[in-house]
């Protein structure tokens, strides 16, 4: 019998796996960069802020709407025939950004609906590599994709504030493109893991399930989870530019996202045999207790060790959103799916970063911190209404074929 939980060194060990991994997370640091990039770029060439953050904006929204679609794609025709094109097409786009050819809103446009979904396409392969009797093994698979995307969001905005602090504005956008088309080009000719493609009719027919309530669920805690990052960016900065230190914020951003890193390790090294539907409610339950006391306290050293305690729970909300969403759609439509899930929560942190903002200016921070502690009620919510009438979470049953014969783990 298959151990329940593989750790990370067999789980790179697995034929294929670092291969395919490790460039996903190279182009994963780069789209990391991308956005705070486009900040520098068009701030250093406009004196402008708000013109910074209008074509910042466009590129999220552009990268929420084209994401699903490009995953789409990838389910039809695979990601060795769909990676490089977008990738050429992203190359093009970040061109046109830096050459000043079309409006930078334009520009930034393009840049974000080319971006390609490296996270959506890694964790695909993790579920084609950890099919059948490995199924067991993806929430640790699903925590190290947890990690990576952790560790390039720490790392990839500090790159990019390095280069233009030193007067280099575009070198942050075009250092992140040739991350995201180096990696990418690296994780499209990995050909030994690629997820099988299925025929036309059960794409059709697997179509539908993106309309079930086991996924449109998950759908709507990655919306809820996206508001309480964007109401949590705003409030932070709120509360220490409002105790007049505002050299601060960075500790607590600091404290938050370490934090982030031990929860998703520890949590894909030890994992219970209970449901990770149960796992996810608890885990709604436990951040909603952990949001509610920012809503009242005022002594700093009281709010970084509250934002701390958050910190750990969060990364394990996304890795069972990324088990459940496996579980609730089949491989036909995964990657769209995937990529759904993240586009709400980029969506969620876009819209809360305006709506939070508003509280803040209304009623402070602690206005702020409770848009976010709402956020967590409603994944609380969403969570509990999972677990009503749910089957017991069973590994995803899959023919087997050439490719999955070829990726299978070793016995352990």
């Amino acid at each position: 019998m298959p151990s329940a939980s593989l750790n990370y060194r067999a789980l790179l060990g697995a034929p294929g796996a670092a291969a395919f991994f490790l460039p996903s997370v190279v182009g994963r640091v780069g789209i990391a960069m991308t956005g705070i990039g486009i900040v520098w770029l068009v701030h250093a060439r406009t004196g402008s802020y708000a013109a910074a953050g209008l074509v910042t904006g466009g590129f999220a929204v552009a990268d929420a709407v084209a994401g699903p679609q490009i995953g789409r794609l990838v389910d039809r025709f695979g990601q060795a025939r769909v990676l490089p094109c977008a990738l050429g097409a992203h190359a093009g786009a970040v061109a046109l950004l830096l050459a000043a050819t079309v409006p930078d809103l334009v520009a930034g446009v393009l840049v974000g609906a080319t971006l390609p979904q490296l996270s959506a396409l890694s964790a695909a392969r993790w579920s084609a590599l950890l099919s059948g009797e490995r199924a067991a093994a993806l929430p640790t698979a699903f925590a190290l994709e947890a990690l990576a995307n952790g560790v390039s969001y720490l790392a990839g905005p500090a790159l990019v504030s390095v280069l233009g602090a030193a007067g280099h504005p575009g070198a942050g956008v075009l250092f992140a493109a040739a991350l995201v088309v180096g990696g990418g080009l690296a994780l499209a000719v990995q050909r030994r893991t690629v997820p099988p493609l299925t025929g036309r009719a059960e794409r059709r027919h697997a179509g539908r399930t993106l309309l079930s309530s086991a996924f449109l669920r998950q759908v709507a805690l990655g919306l809820a989870l996206g508001v309480f990052f964007g109401a949590m960016q705003v409030s932070v900065t709120a509360y220490a530019v409002g105790r007049g230190t505002p050299d601060k914020a960075a500790l607590f951003y600091f404290a938050f996202n370490c934090t982030n890193l031990v929860g998703g390790w520890v949590y894909g090294t030890w994992r219970g045999g209970d449901s990770p539907r149960r796992h996810q409610a608890a885990a709604a339950a436990f951040l909603t207790l952990a949001s509610l006391p920012l809503t009242l306290f005022a002594a700093p050293l009281a709010v970084g060790s509250t934002l701390a305690v958050a910190g750990l729970i969060v990364p394990v909300l996304l890795i069972l959103s990324s088990v459940l969403i496996e579980s609730a759609v089949p491989r036909a439509v995964l990657t769209q799916a995937f990529t759904w899930g993240n586009s709400a929560n980029a969506a969620g942190t876009a819209g809360a970063a305006a709506v939070a903002g508003r509280v803040v200016d209304a009623g402070g921070a602690h206005g702020g911190f409770g848009v976010a502690a709402g956020a967590a009620v409603v994944m609380t919510v969403l969570a509990l209404g999972g677990l009503r009438g749910s089957s017991p979470d069973l590994p995803k049953p899959s023919a087997p074929t050439e490719t999955t014969a070829r990726t299978a783990l070793p016995p352990t």
